[in-house]
Formats: C-alpha cells, sequence, structure tokens
C-alpha cells in the first residue's frame, strides 16, 4: 500500500513539473527581451574574430618600407626545399655545416655497412649454400669490434655537439634586448631600451571570411600565406640580439628556422637565447608548441635592417635610441622638503625678480631670531571672525 501511494505522489510530482515547464519557458523571452536583442546584434565596433578586436591597421603601406621590407624568395621561409633552411645567423651556420658534413655522411655510412653486412649474411648463410649450419657460439674479436665502433662513433659525434652547445648558451654580450612573450594566440615584443612594444597578428588573405573591415588583407608583399603578419620585429643587422622569451597563459614556442632559433616559452618563466644577422631581410617562423585551437595561427616575422633604418622603425614606433632623450629632471631637487634636508633654506622670488631666503625650517638656527609670519586669515579663524 506504502508503495502504491509513493508511485503516485511521483506521478503527480512529475505531471506537475510538466504543466509548469511550458509556462516558464513562455515567459522567459518577454520577461528579457533586451539581452536577446544585443546577442543577436552586436553593437557597433565589435569584433567578430576574437583573435584581434580592436585591429587598426595603418591607411597606407608602402612596399619596401622600413617594417614592409619585401621578402626573397626562398630566403627566411619554406620554399619546398628538403633539409634545412639556409641560415643566416652563426650559430644556425655551425649546425647547419655538422649536419650536413658530419652527421648525414656518418648516417650513410653506417647504413651502407649495416645493408652490406645483411646481404652477405643472406647469401652466404642460406640453407642452399650452407646446409650444414655452424656449431660456433661466439667470437671474441668480432664482439670487441661491435662494442667499441659503436663507442667511437658516440665519441665522433659528441665532441662536435658539445661545442655546438657551447656557442649556443654562451652568447656574447647584447647591444639589444627584445622581451616576446607568446598569447593564444598572437605574439607581443617589447624593447625596454627604446620605449617600444606592440602586438602582431597574422594577415587573413583577402577572402577570409573572419576578416574583419579595419583589418587589410595579406598580399605577396606580405610574406606567404599564414606567415605574413601586420607588424614585423626589426632588429638592426649585425648586432646581437637576446631575445627574453616567456608566455601569458599556456605554453608556447618561440621559432625561427634560419635563425637556428627554437625555445619554448613557459608562463612564469624567462627563456634566453640569441641571434646575430648579417644579412638584411624577412625572416619567418611559427609557434611550434601546440597551444589551442589556434596554434596555426601565430606566426613569427622577424625584419633585419641597417642601423640606420632601425633607428628610423624605432621613432616610428614613438620610441627613443639609448642616449637620444635626456633623463628628466628631478622634480623634488629644488622643493622645500629636499631644500630643508639639504640644510639650506630655499628662496623665494620678490617682486622685483629678487631671490630672498625663506623663513627656516622649525628647529634649525640662523644666528638671529625671526618672527614667525602672521596670517590674518589664520588668526581671524582662530578667534572666530569672519
Amino acid at each position: 500500500m506504502a508503495g502504491e501511494q509513493m508511485r503516485l505522489i511521483g506521478w503527480a510530482i512529475a505531471l506537475a513539473a510538466a504543466g509548469l515547464t511550458p509556462a516558464a519557458a513562455a515567459q522567459a523571452p518577454a520577461a528579457s527581451p533586451t539581452p536577446v536583442a544585443a546577442a543577436a546584434t552586436p553593437p557597433a565596433g565589435t569584433a567578430q574574430d576574437a583573435t584581434k578586436p580592436d585591429a587598426a591597421q595603418p591607411a597606407t603601406v608602402v612596399p619596401g618600407s622600413v617594417g614592409h621590407m619585401i621578402p626573397t624568395a626562398g630566403v627566411g621561409e619554406p620554399d619546398g626545399r628538403k633539409g634545412i633552411q639556409l641560415q643566416v645567423t652563426p650559430i644556425g651556420e655551425e649546425a647547419a655545416s655538422f649536419h650536413n658534413n658530419w652527421l648525414l655522411p656518418l648516417c650513410a655510412i653506417i647504413s651502407v655497412i649495416v645493408l652490406g653486412l645483411l646481404l652477405f649474411a643472406m647469401v652466404r648463410y642460406r640453407r642452399g649454400a650452407n646446409p650444414t649450419p655452424s656449431r660456433n657460439s661466439h667470437n671474441t674479436m668480432i664482439e670487441v669490434i661491435w662494442t667499441l665502433v659503436p663507442v667511437l662513433i658516440l665519441v665522433g659525434i659528441a665532441i662536435p655537439s658539445i661545442r655546438l652547445l657551447r656557442h649556443q648558451y654562451t652568447p656574447p654580450p647584447a647591444d639589444l634586448t627584445v622581451k616576446v612573450t607568446g598569447h593564444q594566440w598572437y605574439w607581443s615584443y617589447e624593447l625596454p631600451d627604446y620605449g617600444v612594444s606592440f602586438d602582431s597578428y597574422m594577415l587573413k588573405e583577402a577572402s577570409d571570411p573572419t576578416r574583419q573591415k579595419n583589418q587589410r588583407a595579406r598580399t605577396d608583399a606580405d610574406g606567404p600565406p599564414l606567415l605574413a603578419v601586420d607588424e614585423r620585429l626589426v632588429i638592426p643587422q649585425g648586432k646581437v640580439v637576446k631575445f627574453i622569451i616567456t608566455a601569458d597563459d599556456v605554453i608556447h614556442s618561440f621559432a625561427v628556422p634560419a635563425f637556428w632559433i627554437k625555445q619554448d616559452a613557459n608562463p612564469g618563466q624567462l627563456h634566453e637565447t640569441w641571434a646575430k644577422v648579417d644579412r638584411p631581410g624577412v625572416y619567418f617562423g611559427q609557434c611550434s608548441e601546440l597551444c589551442g585551437a589556434r596554434h596555426g595561427f601565430m606566426p613569427i616575422a622577424v625584419e633585419v635592417r641597417p642601423q640606420a633604418e632601425f633607428a628610423q622603425w624605432i621613432a616610428s614606433k614613438g620610441g627613443h635610441m639609448p642616449g637620444a632623450t635626456p633623463p628628466a629632471p628631478d622634480s623634488t631637487a629644488i622643493s622645500p622638503v629636499s631644500g630643508a634636508a639639504a640644510g639650506t633654506a630655499p628662496t623665494t622670488g620678490n617682486a622685483g625678480g629678487n631671490a630672498t631666503p625663506a623663513p627656516a625650517a622649525a628647529g634649525t638656527s640662523t644666528g638671529t631670531p625671526t618672527p614667525a609670519p602672521q596670517n590674518k586669515n589664520v588668526a581671524n579663524r582662530t578667534s572666530g571672525k569672519a
């Protein structure tokens, strides 16, 4: 009997809930029509692409100008070749030489020897040519050879590898420091010694439906698709540039193949690498860490220019060359506080332009007592007069 009552109560609750649900759903749009309209029609100026909501692009871009240099085909960009890109830094040239002139030939020689041994064993010890197999299980000479030869090969690889690592992680004194910050999904650059900081976003194609009207489309003068950016990092030719790399949200990776740079950017950590480029040009890279949905859409573009043109770019960004701007004067150098602290009384000008000493600070002796200045307003307020 109790079970039957519980079943009836459950059915009653279910029917009541089913009867109330349509009424609540019908009243919801009428109760808040404004938020629905706002969601359907975004306000003016709201971006439809969250990657760069307020992208303000320059009105005109002059191809070949500083910051908009036309890339050279096959230099600093993928061109379909097999192997390493053309290297333009001392570390990159050393690494490419080690790879091309030592590792690849060594790998080819080992492969040929191993293949020859396999073919010899297959022919010499096949069943038809060797019906009675050998009973030998050990050969001291062969065991010594196949132990010593791999050790010598590893030593031969280790010596130039360690030398390359020592050169890579012992940079010369830096002429310029650039802070690189990875975001989802764009890069930020800061040149603290020059007062310059900016964000860099990928340029979209003219046919891309997500491109906003205030974003200019990519052209061949900007670089290859998915690699061209709206704001390039410009560094001076022949100078040692130190990159301080970090991230704002997740792990990214700052990679420029032509510089032999691939450095992870970890949130809360600072990593360092460097480059010295003697060849002017535009060099492209990408984030090389799986950092989220738009991982493949945060390219890197570095433009190398002579020193004079680099200074021109700094000025166009509102920065200044080190030493070009004099330090701001100390506003407390002539204040009454600093004057009293130094033991000298500050001076005040009179109507004739002559300087007269101001009253000395309380507790100091000037040799002759000086009456305290009277202020009628203070006296009136003290006595209660208007």
